[in-house]
This record gives C-alpha cells, sequence and structure tokens, in this order.
C-alpha cells in the first residue's frame, strides 16, 4: 500500500462548530485555512449568537493568534443558521452541544462528523497571562489536532 492510499482523503469542504463562534472554532477555521490555502473550503459557526460588545472574535483568541501571524480581526461570528450552504463533508465539533446539532444538520447528508473535546479559554482563571496561556494551549492542541488529520 503506497504511502498516499493510508491517507484518509482530503475532504472538499469543512466545519467547524462550537457554542458561539468567538473562541474555539474561529481559531479552528484560521488554522486549517493556514494549512491548507484554498485545497479545502473552510468555515465555523456556533449555537447561538452571543451579544457582546464589539462582537467579531474574543480579544484573546485575537491576541494568541496575531502571535503566529494569523489576522482574526475581521471575523464575524455566525450560527448554523447564518451558514450561506450546509454541504460539507466534515463537520468537527468543539463542544457536546456543537456536536448534537452537527448530527442534526448532516442527518440524511453523505456528510463525516468528528467530536474533538476541546476545552473553553474563557473559563480560564487568574491574571492576563495565565488566560493568554490557556488561549495558546487550546490553539496548539488545535493546531496538532489538524496537523494530524490533514496531513500535507
Amino acid at each position: 500500500m503506497s504511502a498516499d492510499a493510508s491517507r484518509p482523503r482530503l475532504p472538499g469542504a469543512v466545519l467547524f462548530a462550537c457554542n458561539f463562534n468567538r473562541v474555539r472554532s474561529p481559531m479552528a477555521e484560521a488554522l486549517l485555512k493556514r494549512a491548507m490555502g484554498d485545497r479545502i473550503y473552510v468555515d465555523s459557526c456556533g449555537l447561538r449568537r452571543e451579544r457582546v460588545d464589539g462582537e467579531g472574535a474574543d480579544p484573546f483568541v485575537q491576541s494568541v493568534m496575531a502571535e503566529i501571524s494569523v489576522d482574526l480581526a475581521a471575523h464575524q461570528p455566525k450560527t448554523f443558521d447564518d451558514l450561506e450552504d450546509a454541504s460539507f463533508d466534515l463537520v468537527i465539533s468543539l463542544t457536546p452541544e456543537a456536536q448534537h446539532r452537527a448530527v442534526e444538520m448532516t442527518r440524511g447528508r453523505a456528510a463525516e462528523i468528528e467530536y474533538w473535546p476541546t476545552f473553553d479559554p474563557t473559563q480560564a482563571d487568574g491574571s492576563r497571562e495565565a488566560r493568554l496561556a490557556a488561549y495558546r494551549e487550546v490553539r496548539d492542541s488545535l493546531a496538532r489536532k489538524i496537523a494530524e488529520r490533514f496531513p500535507r
């Protein structure tokens, strides 16, 4: 068996889903886009819209992603209902709640669903640096999972 035959086929379209589309799923979306460029269509969404001043990606997310030269300043959170097209080959849920919604969304469709339980860094306490460390750990964990799941 050749090395290419043992690799999973790359999906054409991937959706990352979490609760509010402000922390984990925008990070994962940006990391996969960075890794794969335009070889895969990538999007992200949440279950519901969080009412926060300034909307966009969480400020700590913007900071830790900027550390690796990824700009999320223009990210606008969206929900499953805001998606223009639900034709994804792969939906990766980052929270249990998003996993349930992904199962509903893909019912009757030829789509794979994967669940990647991911810590919510907004729950971290402590100083600004301690909180940033929690966000970095989530970023780095997602980057490792993406590198394993989507080999170049």
